[in-house]
């Protein structure tokens, strides 16, 4: 029986257990969670409107299905052998790694020490804690002013609305890189809502008490890192080609050009999209139809382009935008209600 090792319990490897749980192979699944965390609603968590309990989904059963839980700390492509923190080493005859990303500080002093996250699931219950910590009054700096960085801010004003909160924004206007409408809507509702938006930002240091922002300096009663990613540090140490992002660059089949037993996917592979939940479970089902036409000694197929269907946030419970049917900007009740119904199903089918 092939032995299968995934590293990463998350969108992509989450994909894998469910397609793979009823086939005749050994699936062995590393994570230092015993269950799937939903990493889009970390925001929720660390603001305080979602509980721990509702971004968990039970890893699926399966007759041949395993799971580890562990750190990994170094992956031995020569040898066929995952070593994890504890000591255990697995070998395998193929091997997924999907073990997402952490922050990127862009070499900013004091960034990555006076800064909070919300990369993982320790880590936003972290944060959580301090902000529940915060006296009223309090100022929240919040840098990055992406998908999460916004998400986050329109959450925790919703949650905490005696907090001052300001979000350091590097465009000229946010999430200027979808379209002008959603921009522009977004930039309103937090006008509207008294958020305090840091257009063309250029943040230069961090320290406990301030943010600077190149001859500016914020005062600032707690920080939260939403300025960037790369993959982790076991897979950067790889040594294998990588994008300017250090993002793994890969065979046309997913796997790394070097070793064709050796596949990557979601945060960690260069692709020409943005990293998403979405994309990481079309890249793993690609790898799987990859891997049994592999098993089975048979061609292995053309892949299709991937095609993603949009994107979607929110602003708050009430509110929110979107991008459809790869261009169709949304914004309103709408996409925050297609956002809820998304969660819902992705919730039920698991």
């Amino acid at each position: 029986m092939k032995q299968l090792v995934v590293l990463g319990g998350g969108y992509g490897g989450m994909r894998i257990c469910e397609r793979f749980k009823d086939e005749e192979v050994a699936v062995t699944l590393v994570d230092r969670l015993p269950y799937h965390a939903l990493k889009t609603e970390y925001y929720a968590l660390a603001a305080g409107t979602l509980s721990d309990r509702d971004v968990r989904i039970e890893f699926p059963e399966g007759k041949h299905l395993t799971y580890k839980y562990g750190h990994v700390v170094n992956i031995s492509p020569e040898t066929n052998s995952v070593f994890l923190q504890d000591g255990t080493e697995l070998f395998y005859d193929d091997l997924i790694i999907a073990l997402g990303c952490e922050d990127k500080y862009h070499n900013i002093p004091g960034a990555q020490e006076f800064t909070y996250s919300i990369q993982t699931l320790e880590e936003s219950r972290k944060t959580h804690q301090a902000i529940c910590g915060l006296s009223p009054g309090a100022t929240v700096s919040i840098v990055g002013a992406g998908l999460s960085g916004v998400e986050l801010a329109s959450e925790l004003h919703e949650s905490r609305k005696d907090l001052k909160i300001r979000l350091f924004d590097r465009g000229p206007s946010v999430l200027s890189f979808l379209s002008d409408k959603v921009s522009s809507y977004v930039q309103e509702w937090f006008e509207e809502h008294d958020v305090d938006v840091i257009n063309n930002s250029n943040v230069t240091l961090v320290t406990a008490d301030d943010v600077r922002n190149g001859e500016d300096v914020y005062p600032t009663n707690l920080t939260i890192w939403t300025a960037g990613t790369q993959p982790v540090k076991v897979v950067r140490d790889l040594g294998f080609e990588a994008d300017s992002g250090g993002r793994i660059k890969l065979a046309p089949h997913h796997h790394v050009p070097e070793y064709d037993n050796l596949f990557v996917i979601g945060d960690c592979a260069s692709l020409p999209y943005a990293p998403s939940g979405q994309l990481a479970e079309h890249q793993a089902d690609q790898v799987v139809d990859v891997l049994e036409a592999k098993w089975a000694g048979k061609k292995l197929p053309k892949l299709p382009e991937i095609k993603l269907r949009g994107m979607l946030g929110s602003l708050g419970k009430s509110d929110g935008f979107g991008i459809v049917m790869g261009k169709q900007a949304l914004t309103g009740k709408v996409p925050r209600l297609l956002k809820s119904g998304v969660l819902w199903k992705h919730k039920k089918i698991k």
